[in-house]
């Protein structure tokens, strides 16, 4: 068994562990599902350990056939796109299961769905197959949308309806696409070395409708104005650690996804990138701007997220090497960034029992463990210098300049519109007098505490040394953007 497929296996043994668990083994099926998540964490990071960022091709690969009459192969492989997020799922992964020490009974069910999400997620970050890329694609709506309707706010039951519509449908332009690519390139391979090299000949008015097909099909989990509608609702009635993978992880599968259709339809996305960019600075101010305007805390982070990932459309809109660089560390800012947001502001609400930033004040006395942490995780949505987001935003701004000169200026409107809300939400959370409600408010605990620092950490330690994580990318981008004369 390939190091891939062992990193694969782990969540889902784990997840068929806790299927053998008996339901009132609470304590037992919790530690399962944790040290299911730091083997798999392990598994991931240890990937570094025989990774050369100097090689622009897939790594680790393996290959298997399943079907060679229709071209199917259960084939994975990493690459400088792919592995940043592999370490991100993973370890938001492990993030979310720490902090659901407060979930809802049957906590069996909880924590085996959980696992199984993961081992989704990581499947299509590592799948190089198309048919293996959906199948995985298409697992991930399961978990998803029994973990919101059943573990979910008040509203759960038409969030995971929503969810579930928007993504299917967006499923089906994506399989679509796939099934003309597959029709289209000689030999009948859903291996994407082969449809990228068949693709490539096809006339540019073809790939353009080809490329459309990806884009609803990407843009919906990315996602992108106007095809945003599930994801306020989602994050707003999801439990918290379920909201820490949406944002964290989910939208990344999008702009992944669309990172491997640009590298496939050249030519479509040459002719498309004006089209691009537009909706990327659209989702970017539009984003923004409904974040300034809500009151509920998990929905201006649901509202902000729209507003990152228009940056990420930027940097692949760009299709140069700091614009897709940028794309790639904004990825992994986001993640971070969002994943301790809504892990900190949902430990708040199962105090409080309240998302109304109006109902809260001068936590700093009352919290003050809290306070830091939150305020980090808003300094770092802002994209301040020594976080993450700096660098990753400054690198698709000079991509976007590059490419389109000063009308990447937009970009800069939306910092300030991000910076506006968080602020306002800082000085909202911890000034003014303390509310009597609000004295006796714990403080984060233990677990808490190693989740929240682990997140905060990483968009630190990243901001203020991104050299690793720069090289990680570069071979794969520079490959990347030569297709483009770039």
């Amino acid at each position: 068994m390939g190091i891939l497929t062992l990193l694969l296996a782990v969540p889902l043994f784990g997840a068929g562990l806790i299927a053998a668990m008996p339901s009132d083994s609470g304590r037992l099926i919790r530690g399962i599902a944790l040290g299911t998540g730091v083997l798999t964490l392990a598994t991931a990071w240890g990937l570094l350990a025989g990774f050369d960022p100097d090689i622009s091709g897939l790594q680790f690969s393996e290959v298997h056939r399943w079907n060679p009459r229709m071209g199917t192969s259960f084939a994975l492989g990493v690459d400088g796109f792919s592995l940043p997020m592999v370490l991100l799922a993973t370890l938001l992964g492990l993030v979310a299961i720490l902090a659901s020490t407060n979930v809802r009974q049957p906590t069996k069910i909880y924590y085996l769905l959980m696992l199984v999400l993961e081992a989704a997620m990581l499947g299509v970050f590592l799948a190089q197959d198309w048919a293996l890329f959906y199948v995985f694609w298409e697992l991930t709506l399961i978990p998803l949308f029994f973990l919101i309707d059943r573990w979910g706010g008040a509203n759960r039951h038409g969030a995971a309806l929503n969810f579930f519509l928007y993504t299917m449908g967006g499923s089906v332009f994506l399989l679509i696409s796939l099934l003309v690519l597959f029709d289209a390139v000689p030999g009948h391979s859903f291996s994407m070395g082969d449809i990228a090299s068949g693709a490539a000949r096809l006339p540019e008015q073809t790939q353009v409708l080809i490329f459309l097909g990806f884009l609803l099909g990407f843009g919906v989990k990315m996602p992108i104005f106007p095809i945003h509608g599930w994801l306020p609702l989602a994050h707003v009635e999801a439990a918290s650690p379920v909201s820490i993978l949406l944002s964290g992880i989910l939208l990344k599968m999008g702009s992944y996804g669309l990172i491997r259709a640009t590298g496939t339809l050249p030519d479509g996305v040459l002719a498309l990138q004006g089209a691009l960019i537009g909706l990327a600075l659209v989702s970017l101010i539009y984003g923004g701007v409904l974040a300034w305007r809500q009151s509920d805390l998990k929905a201006m982070i649901a509202y902000s997220s729209v507003s990152h990932m228009g940056v990420v459309l930027v940097g692949i809109a760009a299709l140069n090497v700091a614009g897709l660089t940028g794309a790639v560390m904004q990825m992994v800012a986001h993640g971070l960034v969002a994943g301790a947001l809504f892990l900190l502001i949902g430990l708040m609400y199962e105090r409080t029992h309240t998302r109304e930033i109006n109902d809260y004040s001068s936590l700093v006395r009352v919290t003050p463990r809290f306070a830091v942490f939150t305020t980090l995780a808003f300094v770092a949505a802002v994209s301040l210098p020594g976080t993450v987001g700096f660098v990753a935003e400054l690198h698709a701004l000079i991509g976007g300049f590059q490419r389109w000169g000063w009308l990447v200026l937009v970009l800069s409107l939306g910092v300030m519109i991000s910076a506006a809300y968080a602020i306002r939400s800082v000085g909202r959370l911890f000034t003014g007098p303390i509310r009597p409600r609000m004295r006796h408010v714990p403080d984060l605990r233990g677990e808490e505490m190693v989740a929240a620092a682990v997140l905060t950490s990483g968009i630190v330690l990243l901001g203020l040394y991104p050299a690793p994580a720069l090289r990680l990318v570069s071979a794969s981008v520079s490959r990347f953007s030569l297709a483009f004369g770039l």
